[in-house]
């Protein structure tokens, strides 16, 4: 099985593709952002693994913003998040996040597993658009449709509803992405 998306951002330049595949125990989005930064141009890989529940056990982001190289190792030990081998706490964030793309949001909707009118609070550890910290992120999802959520960012004042595309990832994320194929 395998199944992928590209987006183009709504707020900057910028462009996103991923690829969702099984893996020995699971499955894994592997994935390329392309954007504009603040004036500077990035260009981030990253990958996600994910247990047979759609949990996050390992994230990886690499390339740069502007001449600052990113590298990025994510790793969840049983007991917490951990940032480049440095422990972050966090134990009680299940979920990964990615603030430059909006690929990460498809393993929290897929664990998640909401009927229709159900709703889900939740908080991840996020990787800011910084790729510089792993932080707490406050999220609520509300099933609202068979292709549609009600996502709010508490932390971030956003609000907005997200439209799926068949295969399960966002096809419309308001302001910030629109998935081109």
């Amino acid at each position: 099985m395998m199944q992928t998306a590209s987006w183009r951002r709504l707020d900057v330049t910028g462009r996103d593709s991923v690829r969702l595949i099984a893996a020995d125990s699971g499955h894994r989005l592997e994935g390329r952002a392309s954007f504009d930064h603040q004036g500077d141009e990035a260009r981030l890989d990253y990958a996600v693994t994910l247990d047979a529940d759609w949990r996050p056990t390992r994230g990886i982001v690499s390339g740069w913003i502007g001449a600052r190289p990113v590298e990025r190792l994510i790793l969840h030990d049983g007991h917490g998040w951990t940032l480049d081998g440095r422990s972050v706490g966090l134990s009680h964030c299940i979920d990964l996040d990615f603030g430059f793309t909006p690929a990460t949001n498809f393993q929290q909707i897929r664990r998640l597993d909401l009927a229709i009118g159900e709703t889900a609070e939740l908080m991840v550890a996020w990787l800011d658009d910084e790729a510089a910290s792993l932080t707490e992120l406050r999220q609520q999802y509300e099933r609202t449709g068979e292709h549609t959520y009600r996502y709010v960012s508490p932390d971030h004042g956003y609000e907005a509803v997200l439209e799926l595309a068949p295969n399960g990832f966002v096809k419309l994320y308001p302001d910030l992405w629109v998935m081109v194929s």
